[in-house]
């Protein structure tokens, strides 16, 4: 699978992949799968490439973006480290009711969930809404319109945060709350109530982090050794 280098040469990684699952609106309970067009439907995946292949010139690419614009696969690693920073992308990947692929390291990576979860998803699913929301009250202040979507998503990751950090129970499931995020998505829901919402769930997320169950930092020994085996496994 390792790429020989040339400017348009890409990395095969399809018999690598040990985890493939669908994000985004079906994988939290906002729309149906089958309801999608294809180019809509979003995947992320993970791939473990032999071990052998780090000892080549090139390297195994950390991230591959395709085929197509619709998935992104991570290199385990690289996957990993995003898990242990509280990376959102990296927990709906952990979370995702649709799973599409799961070969038994994919399922051991998996059952690896609570090792990854800590305290600081607070500052990561903060910092991952920050801009947008940033962006969208800028628009609203100069008169103009902000994208709702992006919106919609703030308010959805915010949701998920404060109850991952309240219950410490990650789950992707916005379905209570479709119809309010379906009217913000769409510029239904004035934005006064929009803001006060989001506002609400910064102040409420804030608060769940001082008496979390969580750890206030995830479990890196276990993930490191679970790499380690993965390697090991993988020569």
């Amino acid at each position: 699978m390792t790429s020989t280098g040339a400017p348009d040469d890409e990395p095969d990684i399809e018999s690598d992949i040990v985890l493939s699952v669908v994000v985004g609106a079906p994988a939290h309970g906002l729309a149906e799968l089958d309801d999608l067009p294809a180019d809509r439907v979003r995947r992320r995946a993970v791939f473990v490439p032999p071990t052998e292949s780090f000892w080549e010139f090139t390297k195994p690419p950390a991230e591959v973006a395709g085929p197509g614009l619709d998935r992104i696969a991570w290199e385990v690693e690289r996957f990993c480290v995003l898990g242990l920073a509280a990376d959102p992308v990296a927990y709906e990947v952990l979370a995702s009711p649709l799973v599409e692929v799961c070969h038994p390291i994919g399922a051991e990576l998996r059952e690896l969930t609570v090792a990854f979860l800590s305290q600081r998803a607070a500052d990561a699913y903060r910092r991952a809404t920050a801009t947008d929301y940033a962006r969208a009250a800028a628009a609203m202040a100069a008169g103009g319109t902000p994208r709702w979507r992006q919106v919609a998503e703030v308010i959805r990751l915010l949701i998920e945060v404060e109850h991952l950090l309240r219950t410490g129970e990650l789950t992707l499931d916005a379905g209570t709350h479709r119809e309010q995020l379906l009217a913000v998505a769409a510029g239904e829901l004035p934005w006064v109530e929009t803001q006060a919402w989001v506002e609400s769930l910064r102040d409420r997320s804030a608060e769940a982090v001082l008496r979390s169950p969580l750890p206030p930092l995830p479990n890196v020994p276990a993930v490191r050794n679970w790499l380690l085996s993965v390697r090991r496994r993988r020569l």
